[in-house]
């Protein structure tokens, strides 16, 4: 009877983890739908970490809620989203400088990358936390202190994204649905933290 009991216990629980991956790979595909404009891509990220939480927490949450969601982080999240391509341009100005050989090009171009790289963490993290009566300024600032104070979920995060270009080069339409494995990471990396 025992044995029984073990293995319909194992199966809930591979039935419980196929469905969490089911849940990230098309939450992955609504954040990538979502983020089409790119500077959605803070408020489509936040969405799809509320998302999974609801469904780890067993709430209902659906692309009903999904939607409304990403509409109320956009309304200050616009901006975040903007910010984003704006510092990927200043990167290119200090790559430039480095291919041009200008004194000083290599340090600058690696505190660019640098800079870029937690720039893109910190916001991530932002959206991992993100509520709807949550202001950016104040996420982004709390994601900033974290993103020095916790280095092993920053480098989580940053081989997540490691992970979502290399799926983009390699194969473009697998980028899509491991948008959703980067925002579960995010949602562990948080849950993380908070436990601790």
């Amino acid at each position: 009877m025992r044995n029984g009991s073990r293995k319909a216990a194992r199966g809930s629980r591979v039935k419980d983890r196929f469905a969490l991956f089911a849940e990230c790979m098309l939450t992955g595909v609504w954040i990538a739908a979502a983020a089409l404009p790119l500077v959605t891509f803070p408020a489509a990220l936040a969405a799809g970490t509320r998302h999974l939480r609801r469904h780890l927490a067993g709430e209902r949450g659906g692309l009903r809620e999904f939607a409304a969601d990403t509409r109320a982080a956009a309304r200050g999240g616009w901006l975040v989203g903007a910010a984003v391509p704006a510092a990927g341009a200043l990167l290119l100005v200090d790559l430039a400088a480095v291919r041009a050989g200008l004194p000083g090009g290599p340090f600058v171009g690696a505190v660019g990358v640098l800079a870029l790289i937690g720039l893109l963490v910190a916001v991530v993290r932002a959206a991992a936390l993100w509520e709807p009566r949550a202001t950016w300024r104040t996420l982004l600032a709390d994601a900033g202190r974290r993103t020095v104070q916790d280095p092993a979920g920053s480098l989580l995060l940053v081989c997540g994204m490691a992970v979502v270009a290399l799926s983009g080069a390699l194969v473009l339409p697998l980028a899509v649905p491991v948008l959703g494995a980067l925002a579960a990471a995010a949602t562990a990396v948080e849950a993380r933290r908070l436990a601790r």
